[in-house]
Parts: structure tokens; sequence; C-alpha cells
């Protein structure tokens, strides 16, 4: 046990004291203690001898810098004490986020519940605490039982015990005079709300002929089309046809065609979109999985790393269930070959102070500001530190996780800006040594962090981060208009003065960002802000439904002809609205549902979606991306609201002709002499040929694309 400091105040009224590194001890003291006075630092064993360095007045308190001749030791309890009396236990301050912390107590091993064959291996990094205790549990959530952990090499603490499968746990852990109680940052199994991790055989929670290697082939990133889906938004609506409404296990169900559109995941399928990805489905705080409705959250509030949310199982009581339901619905989307993305939360977590990882290693794992502040770049109150070699590997530990162990195809990094660039590339690296093909992308801003501009992995840096693609804000602000303007208009909806912008979008950005056109992830509309059909509203009030409908077809049509990679929301092909909510994290279902009955309303915009998608999937000409591919593309002589171009093809003769007009009139262009193919024209798209044309000047109605191949 600890030992006895009951001599020593552990926090004076005087002064506070915190190691700032190995030598420093940084004071801030009442100015009316004598600083000229000795203070005296001991371990509980040996006195060790103090020198003041500097100090200075702030305000009514006064700062003190001691420097301490022997080194820190993290772990051991130092007390502080000044010849007035005045005593305080010395807490870990700025230490912990200095290179030498990293140097000497980064552990590159495994970390969690190891089961064996004789029972479990509890082991979990906390350099700076005095004890760490295993609880464990029974299943009536008492304690039955602590389990002393044993200091290791590189501050890990290790128990090993005959608890087997099954056995509920936490860790106690003693560090800055106190005990914190909190579950294991690596647990990959845990009950209700994470309050109790479990020791889990993740072999047992695998569905019938599990293999999470077993998915749809993907040649090249720019094969890609990505569908942004919510789990629960896609079932909640009463007449979706799906009976787990709002759970994982919707998509495992086969529901009946209506109206001659497929139902549940088949209508995914049907669509011909490559990749789902889903919003959050990692456990989240917002929403209380023991009762989840009528909450509602997009879940961007992560708790924990390596266990799925359970708001969105049948029984998050069991710990095995939410696992196996998400390998379960992963399985389904493999079968009716989709690739599946995860969007992940690692910039932040719901709350700092009640997090695992702050409670283990205070001040580790978040960046402070140098008056000790958390750093809010995030905007929700705290910042993760990539940058930190545990951050760093917790978060590639649980993206190779959810990799290896659930299947996935992809991760979509929530403000990734906020990361370093170091952990994003050694991120692509772990994810290359277990597939190539899984993607890696994020929201490349700049965010106002605690961290060098020069080392954020942010969209300008986009050419030292190969691989990893970049949701492309030019290309949606030039499309649509400037987001946080919403009577700002783009190329799609009236604004051609953009179109040379749009030009550079639609060659897929690499004359402004990227390496390849396939780091340009190309969207007009995502889960956050207004809906395209909202900001229409919006920003053309006085504009009829009909014209609205052109612009909103239009710019879908420029996000699935352009090169890089198509992003779609899911319900953009049928004018998805969320009745004028800007920011839906939180609303009801009825305003985030997907709403099936409108889909099949406006069927005959979902089938010129579906069109264009086989489209881009048919010819190679839409899906280049290297720089010297791309010179197959020439931009045509056109008046002011329409832009054209022409791809010739290398590997057969068919050479693809696209024409946008961003104006409010018809408009004619000279395509040149020969006999084409119409694909895509009003709101009909496809493979097959709308019909054949010999026509040298062809005229386009407003907000309208017209695709046409010939083998000229």
């Amino acid at each position: 046990m600890i030992r006895d400091y009951s001599a020593f105040k552990k926090v004076s009224q005087a002064f506070t004291a915190y190691w700032d590194d190995f030598r420093t001890i940084t004071v801030m003291a009442d100015i009316s203690l004598d600083v000229h006075d000795a203070y005296t630092l001991t371990d509980g064993h040996l006195d060790l001898p103090v020198e003041v360095k500097e100090n200075s007045k702030m305000g009514k308190k006064r700062l003190v810098t001691l420097y301490v001749s022997d080194e820190y030791v993290p772990g051991n309890d130092y007390f502080l004490i000044h010849s007035s009396g005045e005593s305080s236990l010395v807490f870990t301050g700025k230490v912990v986020r200095t290179e030498a912390f990293d140097d000497r107590y980064y552990y590159d091993g495994e970390l969690g519940a190891l089961l064996t064959e004789t029972g479990t291996i509890f082991r979990v990094w906390a350099p700076t605490a005095t004890e760490v205790i295993v609880n464990i549990y029974n299943q009536s959530f008492q304690k039955r039982i602590e389990l002393p952990m044993l200091k290791q090499d590189r501050g890990v603490f290790e128990c090993s015990s005959t608890e087997g499968e099954g056995t509920l746990y936490t860790y106690s852990v003693y560090v800055n005079g106190e005990w914190r109680e909190t579950i294991d940052p690596y647990a990959k199994a845990a009950t209700s709300n994470c309050k109790f991790g479990m020791v889990v055989n993740t072999a047992n929670t695998n569905p019938e002929n599990w293999d999470p290697m077993a998915k749809p082939s993907l040649e090249k990133p720019s094969d890609t089309i990505i569908y942004e889906l919510h789990v629960r938004d896609f079932s909640s609506q009463a007449k979706s046809g799906l009976q787990n409404k709002g759970k994982y296990k919707a998509f495992t169900e086969e529901p009946p065609e209506k109206n001659g559109i497929p139902s549940g995941l088949n209508y995914i399928k049907w669509l011909g979109v490559t990749h789902v990805e889903l919003l959050p489905i990692q456990d989240f705080g917002s929403v209380d999985e023991m009762k989840p409705e009528p909450s509602y959250n997009w879940g961007y509030d992560p708790i924990h790393y390596f266990v799925p949310e359970g708001s969105y199982s049948l029984n998050s009581h069991e710990p095995y269930t939410r696992i196996r339901e998400v390998k379960e619905m992963i399985a389904s989307f493999h079968r009716k070959g989709l690739r599946v993305i995860m969007d992940v939360v690692f910039n932040h977590v719901y709350q700092l102070h009640a997090s695992n990882l702050e409670k283990i290693v205070p001040g580790y794992f978040f960046r402070f500001d140098q008056g000790g502040k958390p750093s809010n770049g995030t905007g929700v109150g705290n910042d993760t530190a990539s940058e930190r070699k545990m951050m760093r590997k917790l978060i590639i530990d649980s993206v190779v996780y959810w990799a290896k162990e659930f299947g996935v195809d992809g991760f979509r990094f929530d403000l990734m800006g906020i990361h370093d660039k170091e952990t994003m590339n050694d991120v692509r690296y772990a994810l290359d040594c277990i597939d190539p093909t899984i993607l890696l992308f994020g929201e490349g801003w700049h965010m106002n962090t605690i961290l060098p501009d020069h080392r954020k992995a942010m969209i300008s840096h986009a050419s030292e981060m190969p691989r990893i693609g970049f949701f492309n804000d030019h290309y949606r602000d030039s499309v649509k208009g400037k987001l946080f303007d919403t009577r700002s208009n783009g190329f799609a909806t009236g604004n051609f003065s953009v179109k040379e912008e749009v030009k550079k979008c639609i060659m897929g950005s690499v004359e402004d960002y990227f390496i390849t056109a396939s780091q340009s992830i190309n969207y007009v509309e995502c889960h956050d802000n207004h809906t395209l059909w909202d900001r229409l509203n919006r920003s053309h009030p006085d504009v009829n439904e009909e014209v609205k409908k052109q612009m909103h077809r239009l710019a879908t049509a420029i996000t699935l002809l352009s090169q890089g990679i198509p992003f779609i929301h899911a319900g953009q092909e049928f004018f998805r609205t969320k009745n004028g909510v800007e920011d839906s994290y939180k609303s009801p279902d009825k305003i985030n549902r997907f709403d099936w009955q409108r889909m099949r309303a406006v069927q005959e915009n979902v089938k010129y979606v579906k069109g264009l998608i086989a489209i881009r999937k048919h010819f190679k000409a839409f899906r280049m991306a290297e720089v010297h591919d791309l010179k197959r593309i020439t931009f045509l002589d056109s008046p002011g609201p329409l832009l054209a171009y022409r791809i010739d093809q290398d590997e057969t003769n068919e050479t693809m002709i696209v024409i946008h007009n961003g104006g409010f009139h018809s408009d004619v262009i000279d395509i040149g002499h020969g006999e084409k193919w119409i694909l895509a024209e009003g709101d009909l798209a496809g493979v097959e040929p709308i019909r054949k044309t010999s026509d040298k000047v062809l005229t386009i109605a407003p907000f309208n694309t017209i695709v046409l191949m010939t083998n000229d």
C-alpha cells in the first residue's frame, strides 16, 4: 500500500506545486509566503535539496521555479514543505508533456485484458501512478476482489490472474494523491455505457462463417463512391419496412421491394455506390445505452475507442452482443458488394476530466496551453495530443483493431487537422500492412490547436501525406456556394463566375492541393450543416421548386463526374431535407430519419443519380487519378454559363464529352462533327444511350448536364 504521509497536507492553502520537467518544480504561492525561506522536498524516505532559480509576481500570486538535484521518478509521491510548515503534494505537471517523458516511458507492447490459457493478464500504462489495482466485479456489479498490479518497465502496471473470459473489471489508479476508478482504455468489451470492461475472447463474437478479410475488391481508390449514413437514421422511420429500427441488425434484414425499388440495404446496393461510411459507431457518451430513446446524437462525443456503441444494439447490457451485431452488419455489407468506412473521432473526448485517459495519466493525452488550460481547437473543450507517442499508439492500435477484428475497409478522421502529419502517415502505414486498399481520409481543416501549423495534418500539407484523402472544401464552395454564407452561390446554383475554379475541381484539384486526384474527396452535402435542398431553400427562396431540383441535380452530377472520390450524403439522391435544421446532431428522429417515402415519391431523381453512378463505374475516364492521365482532359470553348470538357481514352476508342450548364437559360455549344451517343440529359442518365445524335451544335437546358460518348 501507499506510504503514510499523514504528517503532510496534500493540498496547501498557501501554494501548489507541479513537476514541469524531471528536475524542475513550479510553485504557485501566495504572495505573503516568504520566497527567501527554505523549501524542502521529500519522497518519504529522503529529503532532496532544492534551489530557487526564479521567482516573479503574478497578481496576488508568486511564481517560483525550483531546481531539484535528483531527477523526478514518476510514480513516487513527493511533498514540498515550506519552512512556515505549509506542505503540499507535488502534482505531475508539464513533465508528462515533455519529449524526455515520451522517450523514457513509451511502451510498444500490447495493453488491455489479455486472455491466456490459465487466466488473464491485465496490463495498463500508468507511469505517474503510485499504485494500480484491478477491481473484479460479479455479474450483479458488486466488487468481488481487488488484485494489486506490479509496476514494470516504462510505466506499465501488470497483473497475472486466474480470472477468465467474461470477467468484469475496472482499474483503480492512485495518482496525484487520490484514487480514481475507471474502465480500461484498451477494454475490447464493456457493459452498458462502458461502466465496466469485460475480458473477451473475440473468437466467440464471430458470426457463422465470419472472415473479416472476405470483402469486395477495390482496384484503386478513385474507383470509390462513398455514401454517408447514420446507423439509426437508416431504419428509424415508421414506414421504413425494417423491423430492427435504429439498430445494427436493420442492415441484415431482407425486406421486399416496394414500388419497384428495393428496400433496406438492397436499396444502397441497387443505387450502385461502392462504400458506405457510417457515422461514429465507437462508443459515445451523449445517448444513454440503457434508454436510447428519445435521445439522439450523431456520436461525435467518444467515450471508448475499442468498443462499439451500445445504443444501436438489441442488448447493450450483454457485452458480446454489440460486437457480434457489428460483425453481422459488416458481413451483410460485404455480401452485398459494399465496403464499410468508419467515421472515427480521435481528436477529442466527450468530457476531459471524466475520460479514462485523463484519470489514468493526468495531463498526458491532451493538449494544454502555457497557462495549463486545455487547448480547444475542436470547439468542444479539449484536444487530444496525437503527437505524443502513447496517444499516437492508441489511435493506431484502435484503427488496426477495427480493421483486423471487424473487417473495416476505410476510416474517415473527424477534424483530422487537429492531428499531426506523422501520426496520420503512421496510420496509413499500419493499414497498408493489413490491406493497402483500406481507405484513409479526413477533414483537413486548419484548427486553432496548440500544435505548430507545420505539423498539422491539414489540406495544405496533402503533398506530405500521400495516399491520405481530404474533404475538398474548395470543391464544395465552388460548386454550391460558400458554406458559412447561405446566400452565396456556386456554379451549380447560378454563379458561373467561379467556372475556372470548378474546372480545377473537376481535375481533382491537383494544381492546388493534391499529388493525385484520389486525395480529393468531392462533395456538396454531408451530415454537417444544411442539406443541399435546405440550403437551396435559403439561397433561392423565390425560385420555384422545379428549378431548385435542377440545381440540386446539377451539383450532384458535377460531384459524380469529377476526378477524385465522390461523396454522397444519404438521401441526397432524393433531395433530403431536415426541415431547415442546420446542425441536427441532437435533433429528434423526425428531423434526421432517412425518409423512405420521400425517396419513392421522387424516384425519377433517384434513378437519375443511380444512372450517373453507373456511368462513372462503367467508364474509366471518370476514375483517373494520376497527373499524367489527367492530361487526357481538354476543356472546350464554351459561353459563360457552360462548362464543357472531353476525356480521350487510351485503352479504348471511346471519348467522353461532358457539358454542364450553370445558368438560368438554355444555351448552345459546338461539340464538333461526328456521331455521338447521349448517356445523360435532363433527368435521365445511364450506361445505355438515351439517344443518338449527329448534331454539331447542342442546346443545353438550364442547370443541366449532358454526357456523350463517341468512338471518333
